[in-house]
Parts: C-alpha cells; sequence; structure tokens
C-alpha cells in the first residue's frame, strides 16, 4: 500500500480511520497499521508511534570534531548514537545500511534513555561531553532524543544533534529546550535538488536552520556532489544566505564544505576534486568567517 504523503486535513483523516504524523514535511497520512516513508513511524490504535525508540544501530565515542563541529568544545568527545530510518532519499548516504533500510537490522539493540545517559556518565573521564544523536536522522524518533537528551541535561552533561533539518518546526521547539548545539545539512539551495533528487523540502530545511540558530549552536554543511551544487553561483547564494543569518542571529555559523565520494546508488560520477573543494571554500570566506573543508 503506498503511503499518501499529502498534508490534508487532520480532522478529516481521523474521521476516515487515518492519523498524520506530524513530524516532518511529509506530514504522512496513514491507514492503521500502515508505516510512513520514513520506515520508523507507524499509526497504531489511530495514533502514530515511532518504531525505532531506543533501538540503536550505532554507538561510538567519537572526536566532536567528527560530527562535524569545530566551534563546540574541541578536543573533546562525545558519545554518538545512532538507530535506523531517515525521512530523505539521498542516492548518495554513506549510512545507506541504517538510513535507507525498511526494517530494524539484524544488529539492532534496545538502550533505553536511563541505560544511554549511563554509558554517556561513565566515559566522563575519556573527555566525553555528552550525546550525539547521529549517524540515521534523529528527529523521525524525536521522542527517544528528548527523553536521553533530557536526562543528559539533568546530569549537567551537553547534547549535540546531527540532522538534515526537515523536521516540522512543531517537533524542533519540543527539541530546542535540550539541544546544545547542532551540524544541519544544507544539501543545496536550490529547490529542484531537494525535491526531485532527495524527495525533500528546501523550505522545511532554511525554516529548521533559522529557527535552530536562535536557541543553540550551529554549524552547517555542504556536501559539494560534481554536476549538482558545485557551482561557485550557488556557494555564492548560500554563504550570502548565512551571513543573512548570522547577522539576525548575533551569532557565528560555521560552513563546512565536504567532498562527495561514490557511494550508496551514486557511483556514475567521480569523488569531487579536492581543488574545487578548496576554491568554493575560498568563494564561501568571501561572506563568511569559519568555513572549513572535509574529507580532502
Amino acid at each position: 500500500m503506498s503511503v499518501n504523503t499529502d498534508s490534508g486535513r487532520e480532522g478529516k483523516a481521523e474521521a476516515e480511520g487515518r492519523a498524520v504524523c506530524p513530524v516532518c514535511f511529509r506530514h504522512c497520512v496513514l491507514n492503521e497499521g500502515q508505516t510512513g516513508a520514513c520506515h520508523a513511524r507507524k499509526n497504531e490504535g489511530g495514533s502514530i508511534k515511532p518504531l525505532n525508540y531506543g533501538m540503536l544501530t550505532s554507538l561510538a565515542l567519537d572526536p566532536v570534531e567528527k560530527k562535524p563541529l569545530r566551534r563546540f568544545f574541541p578536543g573533546k568527545k562525545i558519545l554518538s548514537v545512532g538507530s535506523y530510518g531517515c525521512n530523505l532519499q539521498c542516492p548518495f548516504c554513506q549510512n545507506h545500511e541504517i538510513a535507507a533500510v525498511s526494517e530494524a537490522p539484524e544488529f539492532t539493540e534496545f538502550v533505553s534513555p536511563e541505560r544511554l545517559f549511563e554509558l554517556a556518565r561513565a566515559y566522563k573521564s575519556q573527555g566525553n561531553i555528552g550525546l550525539a544523536f547521529t549517524y540515521n536522522e534523529p528527529t523521525i524518533c524525536y521522542e527517544f532524543v528528548r527523553d536521553a537528551a533530557g536526562l543528559c541535561h539533568e546530569g549537567g552533561m551537553k547534547n549535540v544533534l546531527v540532522t538534515n533539518g526537515c523536521a516540522s518546526q512543531e517537533i524542533l521547539r519540543e527539541l530546542l529546550p535540550y539541544v546544545d548545539a547542532m551540524n544541519i545539512d544544507l544539501k543545496s539551495f536550490r529547490p529542484e535538488i531537494y525535491r526531485d533528487f532527495l524527495h525533500g523540502n528546501l523550505d522545511t530545511v532554511l525554516d529548521f536552520i533559522t529557527l535552530s540558530a536562535r536557541h543553540a549552536h550551529v554549524e552547517l554543511t555542504t556536501l559539494i556532489i560534481p554536476g549538482v551544487n558545485d557551482t561557485e553561483e550557488e556557494m555564492r547564494e548560500i554563504s550570502a544566505w548565512i551571513h543573512e543569518l548570522e547577522a539576525a542571529a548575533g551569532k557565528s555559523i560555521p560552513l563546512h564544505i565536504s567532498r562527495f565520494f561514490p557511494r550508496f546508488h551514486l557511483t556514475d560520477r567521480n569523488a569531487t576534486d579536492p581543488g574545487l573543494i578548496y576554491r568554493l571554500r575560498d568563494v564561501a570566506k568571501e561572506k563568511l568567517s569559519y568555513v572549513y573543508t572535509g574529507n580532502c
């Protein structure tokens, strides 16, 4: 059965025995027992419930710079955690084994928010500052992020969100009290790239970044894909928009420009030329103070 991703009217959906997922731009309208486009939320008993709550596929103590965050507790480490599922369909996904799946991988293990916080606290002696929700898209199970991050804050530790920024403002506002820093993907400045190439929505991402920058430390990442988003013109548009956002938010917003490597379904082109990455970095620095290169 196909998923109806038209927003529609919630009242009409309820009258027809369906439920509307509030999490992302898709607003999936789901019949009883039906799973949304992210493969991680399901209509059970007339309400949308997460299937991947506490279902972890990845756990690692990483340098905070690997998130990537260059201006948030540099030199420290953070306990990074991932589940499964995603609300985008990026053909180049480097974590497709956990993000682009229709059900929990065999190696998934349940870890409660309480247990996860215990682990985070146990690693403080190794330089751990808290929890980073990453690897797959964390906002599709915002309930687990909220619960674990809340415990982390109560324990005096930090929380990081590594996200594609495709969550609704409603869900973002629920998470913001618990999130100290974010790295948000700004994959392109072209609506058609988000729509046709990623099956996403650029306006949702821009709104997500704008609100996040008012409340948390924010750094952005743009992966440069040959033939997709690799022009100086687009980089000037991205950096000009970020510059305006910096002025409105009253803070610097670092930009990470990363090199693409052929992955998943996108193997029809070469890795990005490092020289192009450095050239686009110089373009971005015409407007921005903090621009970093990745994978070079």
